[in-house]
Parts: structure tokens; C-alpha cells; sequence
């Protein structure tokens, strides 16, 4: 399918159950937080890392809740799509701010059920279930710059 699209280029061989991860967690920051999707992202096979600014540091039990909600997205089993639409067709929900300058005027668009979608040209996991467990490793925050850090892994 994708065959009938000119997208830009990709240059990353990213772990698929880690990447769509990154999504859900994206994702569960907006609604628990009310912040932007991560400005700071490291996802890899072994750990990963993502930063967001928020307002205030996180309790414990927010902490914990981030992890619970993850969890329960993935058993949850969302189905992940895909959908191809064109610069002046994106959902009002979509944001491009993030795309390289010369991102094509085809932009693909990855949906997570109903709860998650953005515009992305990586590699994904079919559903949510097939992410495995999601493990908080720990957390940082940045008094000055109000960064908050997750540090996690995915166990399948």
C-alpha cells in the first residue's frame, strides 16, 4: 500500500513494540498532564527515555498512574492503523509542527484505536497487546527547566 505514496525518506530501524509505545505514552501525558507530546525522545530495544515539560512535578501515585494507565492500554489490545492523507485533508486534532521542512505533502498518519493519533512513518507493532509489558525504570524532573524524564523499558 504504501507503494502508491511518496514519502520522505526514513532513517531509523526503530523496535516496534518500543516505538508505539512511545506513542501511547505520548499520548497518556497529554490526557494526565495536559502537556505536549515529548520534546525529547531516546527509544531503544533496551531502555528508553522520553521528556516533557510539565507544570509540576509528578507524585508517586501519578507516577504510578502513568504505569497503570500503560498497562492497561496494552492489555487493552487497540488496533494500530495506518492512513495516507494529504497536507490539506489532516484532522483538526493533528499537529505538524514536527515535521521536517520538506516532509512530503503525503503524510501518514498512525492511529491507535481511538486513543492515539499522529502523523509518524515508523515502524509499529498491529496492536497494542503485542507490545508486551511496559516497565517504568524511573523518572527525573528538572526543577529550573520543569522537565520531567521517563525512563522505561518493554519486557515481551
Amino acid at each position: 500500500m504504501s507503494d502508491d505514496y511518496m514519502l520522505n525518506e526514513h532513517n531509523k530501524e526503530e523496535f516496534p513494540p518500543a516505538h508505539t509505545a512511545e506513542h501511547l505514552l505520548n499520548q497518556t501525558m497529554v490526557r494526565l498532564f495536559g502537556c505536549e507530546r515529548s520534546y525529547n525522545a531516546h527509544i531503544e530495544r533496551k531502555k528508553s527515555k522520553m521528556s516533557f515539560y510539565l507544570d509540576h512535578k509528578p507524585s508517586r501515585q501519578e507516577e504510578k498512574e502513568i504505569e497503570r494507565e500503560m498497562q492497561r492500554l496494552i492489555a487493552e489490545d487497540l488496533p494500530v492503523t495506518f492512513e495516507y492523507v494529504s497536507r490539506d485533508d489532516i484532522p483538526s486534532d493533528v499537529r505538524l509542527d514536527r515535521l521536517p521542512d520538506d516532509a512530503s505533502d503525503t503524510i501518514r498518519l498512525v492511529r491507535i484505536g481511538e486513543y492515539d493519533v499522529c502523523p509518524c512513518i515508523g515502524k509499529h507493532v498491529r496492536s497494542t497487546a503485542q507490545i508486551g509489558r511496559f516497565e517504568m525504570l524511573g523518572t527525573n524532573w528538572d526543577e529550573h527547566e520543569h522537565s520531567f524524564r521517563v525512563r522505561f523499558k518493554i519486557i515481551q
